[in-house]
């Protein structure tokens, strides 16, 4: 393939949109948890960077305890990728509706302030932080990668392209789609639309409300325990891996409209390559400091975000 003078000159920009990418897909499928539970209850779940965080210790102990410490390769790499997202996902959606079962589901039952909420979900995530660091260790642990996730998968332009950032983009947007097609067009989504839109006039129609809320915390868990997984492939799990991603994704879902499933969406990815570009011309260490900013300069056009904001009443 010919390229461009200019691109060969300055390929890392190959590389930084490629990572830039795959970071921005992690951020949108975290987000979407939290743009969920916004949607139905209007709460902030901040134990959700917890959930996360639990999905990656399910996949790294499941995959340990079945296959041990060498990662396969061949078909079985692909088998132990889709092991490892499927302990992930099954951790995130377990802590996800415990978390609702236990800390907000009696709060709700008797018409607790918002405030109450809020304490409860700090109190949580703090809970589930401390557990993990004492239970699983304080040192962080790396989910080994397979064969199909090491390595460059290919050039552009003379710039590498990681293997596990195609395998992140690749999980992440086929999951994305298969959320945005659940929420709009599924009965399940019907009625997690319509609880968001007006709780009370769902129940008279005949909407199960706790039934409804407590499905859409699993699937939030679901989808952020499965990126868990891939955080931990790609970088490592610790006790204390929730809280950087947890706070980015947060401001993926504000970027492109709290409460709003495809404004997640397009925040987390907007997020990973603002973040991402930088590196070309300045320190790793002012990253955050862009990143944060993009998200001030948006708000103070566009207050609901990029994609606007769902409003609705909570049952």
């Amino acid at each position: 393939m010919h390229c461009p003078a200019y691109f060969v000159s300055n390929n890392e920009w190959i590389a930084l949109i490629t990572e830039g990418l795959a970071n921005g897909f992690l951020y949108a499928l975290i987000a979407i948890g939290y743009t969920l539970v916004y949607g139905v209850l209007r709460l902030i779940n901040f134990a959700h960077s917890e959930v996360f965080m639990m999905g990656g210790f399910g996949a790294y102990f499941a995959l340990h305890a079945a296959i041990g410490d060498t990662p396969p390769s061949g078909i079985g790499a692909l088998a132990w990728i889709v092991a490892g997202l499927a302990a992930g996902a099954a951790a995130g959606g377990v802590t996800a509706y415990s978390l609702e079962r236990v800390a907000y589901r009696p709060l709700r039952r008797r018409n607790a302030p918002k405030f109450t909420y809020l304490i409860a979900a700090i109190g949580a995530s703090l809970f589930l932080s401390n557990l993990a660091g004492k239970e699983f260790g304080r040192i962080g642990v790396f989910v080994p990668r397979p064969a199909l996730a090491s390595g460059n998968a290919f050039y552009v332009c003379g710039a590498p392209v990681q293997q596990m950032s195609i395998v992140i983009i690749i999980v992440s947007l086929l999951m994305l789609v298969f959320a945005d097609t659940v929420v709009n067009r599924t009965k399940l989504g019907r009625g997690i639309r319509a609880v968001a839109q007006d709780g009370e006039v769902a129940s008279l129609m005949g909407v199960n409300i706790d039934r409804t809320i407590a499905t859409t915390f699993i699937l939030g868990g679901l989808l952020g325990g499965a990126a868990g997984c891939m955080w931990g492939m790609q970088f490592q799990v610790s006790y204390q891996m929730g809280f950087v991603p947890g706070i980015k994704a947060f401001t993926a879902a504000v970027l492109g409209g709290i409460g709003n499933l495809r404004g997640a969406m397009l925040g987390g990815i907007i997020l990973g390559l603002v973040e991402a570009v930088p590196l070309k011309w300045i320190s790793a260490s002012w990253q955050d400091v862009v990143a944060f900013g993009v998200l001030v300069v948006v708000l103070m056009f566009r207050p609901t975000g990029l994609l606007g904001e769902r409003l609705g009443r909570v049952a």
